[in-house]
C-alpha cells in the first residue's frame, strides 16, 4: 500500500530474517518479493524481475539487532554460545573454524585489518596457545582469551574488550567488506535516472567503501581526492556528509550510535 503501486524486492541470507519480514510486509500490503540471497548477487536477482532498473535501494549493513540479539548464532559477546557468527546458516565456514585452524599470522591479519585492534599480534598468540590445549569452541572462551591478552589497564577504556575481535572474525566468516564492494558496484549499475542508493553503515571499514564507490561513480573510476574535482553527468551525491543519529535516537537506541547514512542519486 506504500508503495503506491510499485513493487519491493527484500534480499536476506537469514532465513529468519526473511521470515519476519514476509510478516511484517503482509501486514502492510502492497506488492513485494522476498529472495533468499546475498547482495553481493543483487544483478542477478532484480535484473530477472525488472530489466529497466529500479528507482530505490536501501543497504542496511552488518549484523542486525535481532542477531545479536539470538544468543545462539554466536555473535555476541555479552552471552555464552557456539563460536558461530554465520548470517547465511547454510555457510560452511564459522568463527570456531577461524580460531582453531588459521595461522597465528593470518588470525593477527585478520584482527588487524578488520577489527582494528592495536593487540592483534597478542591476541592471536594467545588463541594458537589456547587451542594447542582445547578447540575453541563458544563465545564465552574467546572472550576469556581476549581479555587474558589485553593488558588490564587497556581493557577498562574504548568498550567491551573483545568487541573489535567479534568485529572482525563476523567479516572475515561472512567476507562481508570483498561482498559490499561487489553489491555496491551493482547497486550503482542498477539505478534508473531519478533513482536513490542510500546505505547505513555502522563502522569505519564499511563507511569508507561506500565512501570510494560513491566517489568513484560521481567523479569517475580515477579519481582519488575524496569528493573533489568536476563531477561528472551521470551521478550526484545527495549527502556532502554523512547523516549520523541524533542524541534523542541514540538514547532510543544505543545500537544505532556509530551509524552513518550516505546516498547517492543517478541523475542521467
Amino acid at each position: 500500500a506504500r508503495l503506491d503501486g510499485g513493487l519491493l524486492i527484500g534480499i536476506d541470507q537469514d532465513p529468519s530474517a526473511l521470515a519476519r519480514a514476509e510478516v511484517a510486509l503482509a501486514e502492510m500490503g502492497g506488492r513485494f518479493i522476498l529472495k533468499r540471497a546475498n547482495f553481493a548477487d543483487l544483478e542477478d536477482v532484480v535484473r530477472p524481475l525488472v530489466p529497466e532498473g529500479v528507482d530505490g535501494i536501501l543497504f542496511d549493513l552488518g549484523v542486525s539487532s535481532l542477531q545479536l540479539d539470538e544468543a545462539e548464532r554466536g555473535f555476541t559477546y555479552r552471552a555464552d554460545a557456539p563460536l558461530d557468527m554465520r548470517m547465511d546458516p547454510e555457510e560452511a565456514v564459522t568463527a570456531a573454524d577461524l580460531v582453531n585452524t588459521l595461522s597465528e599470522d593470518e588470525l593477527a591479519r585478520i584482527l588487524r585489518e578488520y577489527g582494528e585492534e592495536p593487540f592483534a599480534r597478542r591476541i592471536a598468540r594467545f588463541l594458537v596457545e589456547a587451542r594447542a590445549r582445547s578447540p575453541i569452541t563458544k563465545t564465552g572462551e574467546l572472550v576469556d582469551i581476549v581479555k587474558a591478552a589485553i593488558p588490564a589497564r587497556y581493557r577498562r577504556r574504548g568498550g567491551h574488550p573483545a568487541r573489535r575481535t567479534f568485529q572482525a572474525l563476523r567479516i572475515a566468516v561472512n567476507d562481508e567488506l570483498t561482498r559490499l564492494e561487489t553489491a555496491l558496484e551493482q547497486a550503482i549499475r542498477l539505478l534508473r535516472p531519478g533513482g536513490r542508493l542510500a546505505v547505513i553503515s555502522f563502522h569505519s571499514l564499511e563507511d569508507r567503501r561506500v565512501k570510494e564507490a560513491f566517489r568513484r561513480a560521481v567523479y569517475g573510476p580515477e579519481s582519488t581526492a575524496p569528493y573533489s574535482g568536476a563531477p561528472r553527468p551521470t551521478y550526484r551525491l545527495l549527502l556532502r556528509k554523512p547523516v549520523t543519529p541524533t542524541p534523542e535516537e541514540v538514547a532510543r537506541n544505543p545500537r544505532a550510535r556509530s551509524a552513518k547514512l550516505r546516498a547517492l542519486e543517478r541523475v542521467t
